[in-house]
């Protein structure tokens, strides 16, 4: 059976789906995206994934095509006709099609396009053996809070990842990590402390970084949301990642170099466990 995708208000074929060849997105990467998990059926952290798509889209003046109520129908729908129930839902919008020129066109309709991409999440074999990173150059623009579809900087980035054979890259600026090409970098101090970057024009809000730190808190464990540089991920105790297509990764390795043991740390498999339990409850589910 061909994937079913959304474009601009219908399901169809993605064989069928064409983009006008003048739409701002292909032409100026002008516009901005969204992804959410799915497990056992249940959009996760949907609601604050569609804030933050509002934030984008008000950021980069952008009107929003729909209402959160009407976004949430889209991606059950999509994924019912995928028969997705774990996976990952990835949606955009583009400031529409135009004749070429910088400026905003006027009265143009914002193209609308949305897929599924089925994967084990809850279960994948990196959650359980860990993952390695390498550290680049942070080489983005000054507005990495905007979830933004010009992605060349993490298009390099993660092909950089892949050639020295691993699974995501470190953006550093100034000596600093800011954050993984697709992902909110953490790392554990040896006293049991979680360090991650506070939030700024020069990371993404990360959903799944939010999710997280709340849960941790409530956990009673130690946050330090400050500034990290690569000399100290080296000497952490552990280290991980979270995003909504793969929660929360542990990272074992960093330049090549061992984490600690290497291994998967136990506050990373535990701060795992805890947003993999918020993901499945069924308070989750009806809301």
């Amino acid at each position: 059976m061909s994937r079913i995708v959304f474009l601009n208000g219908s399901f169809l074929p993605i064989e069928e789906a064409k983009v006008p060849f003048m739409d701002r997105g292909f032409m100026f990467g002008d516009g901005v995206y969204e992804g959410v998990g799915m497990l056992d059926g249940r959009l996760i952290d949907n609601e604050a994934h569609l804030e933050r798509l509002e934030r984008s889209l008000r950021e980069v003046r952008i009107p929003n095509p729909y209402s959160r109520a009407e976004w949430t129908s889209f991606q059950e729908e999509i994924a019912r006709r995928n028969g997705m129930t774990e996976g990952f839902i990835y949606f955009q919008v583009t400031r529409g099609v135009a004749e070429r020129d910088f400026v905003f066109p006027e009265n143009a309709t914002p193209t609308v396009a949305m897929f599924t991409q089925a994967k084990s999440i809850a279960n994948a074999p990196a959650a359980e053996k860990g993952i390695a990173v390498i550290t680049v150059p942070d080489q983005r623009w000054k507005r990495r809070d905007i979830k933004s579809i010009s992605l060349l900087a993490q298009v390099l980035a993660k092909q950089a990842a892949k050639e020295a054979g691993a699974q995501e890259a470190w953006m550093v600026e100034d000596g600093f990590v800011t954050e993984g090409g697709s992902s909110s970098a953490f790392i554990i101090t040896k006293a049991g402390a979680v360090i991650v970057r506070p939030l700024s024009h020069a990371i993404l809000p990360g959903i799944t970084r939010q999710s997280l730190l709340q849960l941790s808190k409530e956990e009673g464990i130690v946050l330090e949301e400050r500034l990290f540089t690569v000399e100290e991920a080296y000497e952490a105790a552990e280290a991980f990642l979270t995003s909504a297509s793969n929660f929360v990764v542990p990272i074992v390795s960093i330049d090549g170099r061992p984490v600690a043991d290497g291994k998967p740390g136990p506050l990373t498999r535990k701060l795992r466990e805890l947003y993999l339990r918020m993901a499945t409850a069924p308070a989750m589910a009806a809301e």
